[in-house]
């Protein structure tokens, strides 16, 4: 009896060891094959980040090359306690509403227009991306060419309207004009990803909730607007780090106004001519440059024709 049960193959079985299977490497194939360009993103940010954080507590000066003076929390100091700093934060923050608002609402309107169009879609989503394929800087000139005071089209346009003004020379027409142009240019990049999300909405349903009752208002509330709410996210993050494009490309940031001239280590040159400039043969003319009254010394500079 207990031969037969030493012999049995289940007890023997059951009294052997578990034999643990092999381990899997924590890092497989494609991890490693990832692993240096992972490696090279993370520097490409890191090492960045890592020298802003030491240009914060220096003094950067570039001339003769890079160089960092440390002053503590100089700079940090003057970041909470600048009101030109704070004005700037607010200048962007409603810059950021109004453009990403903006787009948000006119792209998701003009993809309900597009999805119900049936024939000559594409031409028009062909002609509403023109737009986004133009660069920044192409739009920025553009739309400074259209609101020159002397012969841009939208100047004579609201001169035909009663303003009369520069669009560009005051600071609340600036910011108006350059969040125009955002959002002329990046509301097709909007249009047409909620159109990808509404092409992917299953037409059975649509067809289900029609035949419940649903009206248009409430189709688009309970089932398109969730269905798609994934796609309108990626859209919002898109914008979210290039909303500036256009108004620092355009040369009027949103606090522009008219012109002012830099600050420079001079305040001015004189060129003086020779009593002989006019004879056959001419002589190099000289300029005389004093320099300006600020206090901060200026660094060595000089004139030459």
């Amino acid at each position: 009896m207990a031969h037969r049960a030493a012999s049995s193959p289940v007890l023997g079985q059951a009294a052997r060891p578990a034999t643990r299977a092999p381990r899997q490497p924590r890092v497989g194939f494609e991890g490693r094959m990832m692993t240096p360009g992972l490696i090279l993103l993370a520097a490409l940010s890191i090492v960045p980040f890592l020298a802003l954080i030491a240009m914060s507590f220096s003094r950067v000066r570039l001339l003769g090359g890079v160089a960092l003076d440390v002053v503590g929390l100089t700079n940090w100091v003057r970041f909470f306690t600048d009101a030109d700093m704070w004005m700037s934060w607010l200048r962007t923050i409603v810059y950021f509403v109004l453009t990403v608002g903006l787009e948000m609402v006119l792209g998701i309107g003009i993809a309900l227009c597009l999805y119900r169009v049936l024939r000559g879609r594409n031409i028009l989503l062909g002609l509403l991306l023109l737009p986004m394929f133009a660069a920044p800087s192409i739009v920025g000139l553009l739309g400074r060419y259209l609101t020159d005071s002397t012969f841009g089209l939208y100047a004579w346009v609201l001169r035909s309207l009663g303003y009369g003004g520069d669009i560009l020379g005051s600071p609340a027409t600036a910011f108006a004009a350059v969040v125009l142009m955002d959002v002329w240019e990046w509301t097709p990049l909007i249009a047409l990803i909620t159109l990808a999300g509404l092409s992917s909405v299953p037409q059975s349903v649509r067809e289900a909730a029609a035949v419940d009752g649903a009206g248009g208002w409430m189709a688009l509330r309970y089932i398109i607007f969730p269905a798609i709410s994934n796609v309108l996210l990626v859209a919002l993050l898109i914008r979210r780090w290039t909303p500036s494009a256009t108004s620092t490309s355009s040369g009027s940031p949103p606090e522009a106004g008219p012109p002012t001239r830099p600050r420079s280590s001079l305040s001015g040159c004189t060129r003086r001519r020779s009593a002989s400039s006019t004879s056959a043969t001419p002589r190099r003319s000289a300029w005389r440059c004093w320099p300006s009254r600020s206090s901060s010394p200026a660094p060595s500079s000089g004139c030459w024709t």
